[in-house]
């Protein structure tokens, strides 16, 4: 996909859907500021593998909650390369608790969870405004989840935000155009490193071989396939595109019954 020219923040860059993400553009031509929260090696790691791929990036540490860095993640790019085309909100965090346990969570734990998921996205895309709009053109992609759907996932805290996250996107498309275009996907189960790491091989391999077996496409999600399709909602490839909100799981909400048992 073609990205020449264009300048992209992607949040939460490090690893899984916004790495793969970021390789996909920059291997399009793509400048990109490449940001993460907390973990410096990590973030450092991921940096090098980008260079050694060929990307132009900087790589810049910034917690998406805190409205501060938000304008620094926008005013890095500016200040660099003198525009921004493009922001993907794919920083996220969770807390497990199981939805029938309602002493799991308290206060505090939605409001974490609704910092980064929900208000993070909104103060990128509130700092992104105003050169978005002078340059006449901008596109963002919101990374959300199937959780905020079908009411699954991690937590009930989890699912809500992500909700929250479609019920932006499709207001804040609204009120934002002609100039600037906002659209989410929203993913299923997508084998990162993460999820390997948080559950152990076995588990993983076990959950990889039921999506294969189970659903319509036959298929388990990876950090690439999501990213192919954030890259199709950032690219002028969808330039008729806005308000958007795209299911990627290989057809499992097809089945929200066997969906809500997952």
């Amino acid at each position: 996909m073609n990205f020449t020219d264009k300048v992209a923040i992607i949040t939460g860059s490090t690893s899984g859907i916004g790495e793969a993400t970021l390789l996909q553009m920059a291997r399009g031509g793509a400048r990109v500021v490449m940001n993460y929260a907390s973990n410096q090696e990590a973030a450092h790691a991921a940096e090098a593998r980008a260079r050694d791929a060929g990307a132009d990036l900087i790589c810049v540490q910034g917690n998406v909650a805190k409205d501060e860095d938000c304008k620094k993640l926008v005013q890095v790019a500016l200040d660099k390369w003198g525009r921004l085309d493009i922001v993907v909100n794919n920083a996220g965090t969770t807390k497990f608790a199981a939805h029938d346990d309602l002493d799991a969570l308290q206060a505090e734990d939605f409001q974490n969870i609704y910092g980064v998921n929900v208000v993070g996205p909104f103060q990128m895309i509130r700092a992104a405004l105003e050169p978005m709009k002078a340059q006449g053109a901008g596109s963002v992609v919101n990374v959300s989840s199937i959780a905020g759907v079908a009411g699954i996932g991690s937590s009930v805290a989890y699912a809500a935000s992500k909700g929250a996250l479609n019920t932006m996107t499709l207001s804040l498309a609204r009120a934002l155009g002609p100039e600037v275009r906002i659209n989410a996907v929203c993913p299923g189960f997508v084998g990162t490193p993460w999820f390997r790491d948080r559950f152990g091989q076995e588990t993983f391999d076990t959950i990889v071989k039921r999506m294969e077996d189970t659903t319509p496409l036959k298929k388990a999600g990876t950090p690439e396939s999501v990213a192919e399709a954030i890259c199709f909602f950032a690219s002028d490839a969808s330039g008729f595109v806005t308000g958007e909100t795209l299911l990627i799981d290989a057809g499992s909400h097809l089945d929200m019954t066997s969906l809500s048992q997952r």
